[in-house]
């Protein structure tokens, strides 16, 4: 091996590099091959009163799942609404896998646990749980702060979230909390804004306008009914999503032992499907929804028993260090749900944090990272491990970019959740809509509906494509459209924004007595008119009261919490529908006049800053010793670049000298061969030849891009190599240039510019624009430029800095002649102030009108170089306009070596073949021919075709 290629006589660069990571990727396998702690399970059925006072019991099913060493705090995992304890088994083994007791049991009602359905009812299902605490502080594996007291945390999802707060608000015993994508008052939740007269304007805030009914979520209610009637093991909305690849125990180790009952004694009878129309449920939680079903609107008995099943009840009372998570794709429980939660938690002076996923009963439940960082809270909060989590406000940005059909995600962290004592509050900015009054119709019986979303299928949907969120569809007469101009910078909703409306009846016209019913939603629209409805949800807004004279009502609506990077050039369309299909519409005919109160939009927006996901310890191990193993590299060919610069003091004002280039690659193929020429200060040189001449392999070798096979390439006396820092003096366009097209002219060109991270002052923008003749068109968005403008943008962007050297690549390609003239005076105008132009151009012709020089190659070899006209002339045929035709081409005729004379009109033209023009011209004045104009006649494209042989 030849001492170059070796690195001080050991081993060579590149068998180092890839040693180091071969010797990473075994690190990380070898530290991500040890098994997972061992988790055992206990089954049990523990009895619990049917009800306060009642001697009678049910049953609840549970399992309790064991880590390795005990005791240990406990952790209570109740399920969501129509699930059992087999759909949270996988989350409870990655608990006990952390070092917890987990306890998963069944619900009343639901799995083989016996009972009827109360919806979370402080004196049936808040009471199992704390029956459960009590069965919990017997237990010698739970580690216990008191005597019939143990350390718990309680977390879950939906059901089981509502459950989590309900349980902490009651019982003291609980440690912390963590409620997943869940409600705070199951009446708004339902029925928005039902019996509500006024509403704090928060970051996400019951979403819609003040009215003394709410509108009824027929779509929703109707999923959780049947979750209900169905009595058995189901996958309802808010179950924990099962892991690939598992059952429902995770594929824990089972190790099963009958406990006692807790508390033995009578037994209700099972209630199952065929209890009739109310299945499983409770008489008065059946009552309730077959009231609010058929009429469309909640009675005071309704929001009486929807009120004591919610944890609004008593998030009053609520002290225990709590991290609310709520899903940005959920028209179940959206955002505002966890904002009620989150204050009313807030204002006991409890420690809140809050946490907005891509996800919820549209978009999923929590994927690994975050069911992560939850038993990363349980384990500060309850055995003091790992860093102190906070209290600050996080939520998921997702973008554009896609891989395998997944959108990309980033997390934003901002200290504080707005408005929470302490905090600041929300900081909204005004978007302009416009639109003036428009009239909506609601039709007979509210049919045909508009559609935003599709529950309980949201979340298959998202998880194939964009569709969930595009699917939202307004009919035309019964939607009012109110749109923005274009946004100027990206806008990052981060909540519910807010606006005021002016609705009227219209005159003549029956105001029915339920109200006026409408949808308010919030589209962000693309360039191209493509509308994309953020979480899929609208605000439901009754408004009562309403003159039959036409007097307006104006009406303060807050949209749907929602979290949205909305782009520039963009538009935020605000749309007021009549009918929507996921809700009770009004049935009776009417009409309305929509219009704006005010002509502003107030978009929330909580500045943060990006949060870098966690990555397994093992990776990171990995990834290090690559990136050192890079970096060692790379100091490496930084030490060797600079050993190897080489300088030639005598061609230091000479912008390129090729000598003796050729470029070879594996299977013999040449394509450049023993290459030079020499170009000057001040020379616009055009690089010609056909197809595979070399032209293109010739610029990347100049511009460093590949390496020669022999010779050199010179510029300004430096050796040009990969990165050489001489090429910081050559502005290239070679193969093409890709500009963003939303941005303009100008900012693409500064965005450029700082990509070279040189000072701004050097740039020079004005000069470069000047002589690419953009104009006023420079501030235009480049989507909005022709051809001929990108092209010249493209120059511009080349003369960034006015380098010495200027190296162009077809530049006159797709332009037509009118812009062709305009480009060739831009290179002409360049070359003028003392630089040097090198252009690569099949377009002869144009070839001959712009350039001084030419250099021709021909398969890889260099076939001329020289001035233009004296490869176009080359002693050729000579061109003489006269006023006697045909005496002249006689004169002519008569002079040795002169032939192929022809007349053409007022033109007499003759090949000279080594006679000096000067000679011919003397003997036509001798001949008494006037002689008007002499010159040569063979053009480029005719010398070229004879050089190469063509």
């Amino acid at each position: 091996m030849a001492p170059s290629s070796r690195l001080g006589g050991r081993w060579s660069l590149p068998a180092l590099v890839v040693l180091v990571a071969l010797l990473g990727a075994v690190v990380v396998w070898t530290r991500q091959g040890d098994d997972p702690p061992p988790v055992s399970t206990r089954d049990a059925v523990i009895d619990v009163p049917e009800s306060p006072g009642s001697d009678r019991a049910i049953q609840l099913d549970t399992t309790l799942h064991l880590p390795e060493r005990t005791p240990a705090p406990a952790i209570l995992l109740p399920h969501g609404f129509g699930g059992s304890k087999e759909g949270v088994a996988a989350q409870a083994t990655e608990l006990a896998r952390r070092g917890f007791v987990v306890l998963t049991y069944s619900a009343r009602g639901f799995g083989r646990s016996t009972g009827r359905i109360a919806l979370n009812s402080l004196d049936h299902e808040v009471r199992d749980a704390q029956k459960l605490l009590d069965w919990l502080a017997t237990r010698e594996e739970v580690r216990t702060d008191a005597a019939g007291d143990p350390r718990v945390g309680v977390t879950g999802a939906s059901y089981g979230g509502a459950l989590a707060l309900s349980l902490a608000g009651v019982d003291r015993r609980v440690d912390t909390i963590v409620p997943v994508m869940t409600f705070n008052d199951l009446g708004q939740a339902l029925l928005p804004n039902a019996g509500r007269a006024d509403r704090v304007d928060a970051t996400s805030v019951a979403p819609g306008a003040f009215g003394d009914d709410g509108v009824f979520k027929r779509s929703w209610a109707g999923l959780l009914f049947s979750a209900g009637l169905s009595g058995g093991d189901v996958a309802g909305p808010g179950q924990e999503a099962q892991e690939p690849g598992q059952d429902g125990r995770g594929q824990a180790p089972s190790d099963t032992a009958a406990v006692p009952p807790a508390q033995p004694g009578p037994t209700a009878p099972r209630p199952g499907a065929a209890d009739g129309a109310c299945g499983r449920f409770q008489a008065d939680v059946c009552a309730a929804y077959t009231d609010v079903a058929t009429t469309g609107r909640a009675d005071p008995r309704t929001l009486e028993v929807l009120r004591r099943s919610s944890p609004a009840a008593v998030t009053g009372r609520i002290t225990q260090p709590t991290m609310i998570v709520q899903g940005e794709q959920d028209t179940l429980f959206g955002l505002d749900q966890g904002d009620a939660n989150a204050r009313q938690i807030a204002a006991n002076g409890a420690k809140v944090k809050v946490v907005w996923y891509a996800g919820g009963h549209d978009g999923g439940s929590p994927g690994p990272e975050l069911r992560g960082r939850i038993a990363d809270w349980m384990a500060f909060h309850l055995d003091g491990k790992g860093a102190d989590p906070g209290t600050g406000f996080e939520y998921t940005v997702v973008g554009a970019f896609r891989s395998s059909g997944t959108p990309s995600l980033r997390d934003v962290v901002a200290p504080h959740y707005p408005g929470l004592p302490g905090a600041d509050p929300v900081e909204r900015r005004g978007v302009p809509l416009a639109g003036g009054e428009q009239v909506v119709v609601n039709p007979p019986g509210g049919n045909p509906a508009a559609v935003s979303s599709l529950p309980g299928l949201g979340s298959a949907l998202s998880r194939s494509s964009a569709v969930s969120s595009r699917l939202a569809v307004d009919l035309p007469g019964q939607a009012a459209v109110f749109t923005s101009e274009p946004l100027t910078s990206q806008l990052l909703l981060t909540g519910a924004s807010t606006v005021r409306l002016r609705v009227a009846a219209v005159p003549g016209r029956p105001v029915p007595d339920e109200g006026a019913v409408l949808f308010a939603k919030l589209y962000d629209v693309d360039a191209s008119g493509v509308r994309t409805l953020p979480g899929s949800a609208v605000a439901p807004i009754r408004v009562t009261g309403l003159p039959a004279d036409g007097t307006p009502v104006d009406v303060h609506v807050t949209l749907p919490g929602a979290v949205r990077p909305v782009e520039s050039d963009h538009r935020l369309q605000l749309v007021v529908a009549t009918t929507d299909q996921a809700y009770a519409n009004a049935t009776t005919p009417a009409a309305y006049r929509v219009s704006l109160a005010t002509p502003e939009l107030a978009a929330p927006v909580v500045p943060g800053v990006n949060a870098t996901s966690d990555v397994p310890t093992g990776a990171l191990w990995g990834i290090a010793i690559v990136l050192v193993a890079c970096a060692i590299a790379a100091v490496v060919a930084w030490f060797r670049r600079r050993l190897a610069a080489d300088v030639d003091p005598a061609l230091t004002g000479v912008p390129l000298v090729i000598s003796g280039l050729t470029k070879s690659y594996p299977g013999g193929l040449t394509a450049v061969r023993d290459l030079s020429f020499r170009v000057e200060h001040g020379q616009v040189l055009g690089l010609l030849g056909p197809n595979g001449a070399g032209k293109t392999t010739t610029l990347r070798m100049l511009m460093g891009l590949i390496t020669p096979s022999e010779g050199e390439i010179r510029v300004f006396g430096h050796r040009v190599s990969p990165g050489a820092p001489v090429l910081s003096r050559v502005g290239s366009f070679v193969e093409g240039s890709g500009f963003l097209p939303h941005l303009s002219g100008l900012a693409n060109l500064r965005l450029y510019w700082a990509a070279t991270g040189r000072p701004v002052e050097q740039a020079h923008f004005d000069e470069a624009l000047e002589i690419a003749g953009l104009g006023d068109a420079v501030h235009r968005r480049v989507r909005t430029y022709s051809q001929g403008m990108r092209q010249r943008l493209a120059i511009a962007q080349a003369m960034l800095g006015l380098p010495d050297l200027l190296v162009l690549d077809e530049p006159a390609n797709g332009l037509d002649p009118p812009q062709i003239h305009q480009m060739r005076e831009v290179l002409r105008r360049y070359a003028a102030a003392g630089r040097t132009v090198l252009v690569s151009s099949h377009l002869l012709a144009e070839v001959e009108q712009t350039c001084s020089h030419v250099v021709v190659m021909h398969k890889g070899t260099l076939v001329a170089a020289g001035p233009v006209e004296e490869i176009a002339t080359g002693g050729g045929e000579a061109s003489f306009r006269v006023d006697r035709p045909e005496e002249a081409a006689e004169v002519l005729r008569g002079l040795e070596g002169v032939r192929g004379v022809s007349v053409d009109g007022e033109h007499v033209h003759a090949g000279l073949n080594g006679t000096p023009r000067a000679t011919a011209l003397r003997a036509l004045v001798r001949a008494g021919v006037a002689v008007d104009q002499a010159g040569p006649r063979r053009k480029l494209e005719d010398a070229f075709l004879e050089l190469v042989g063509e």
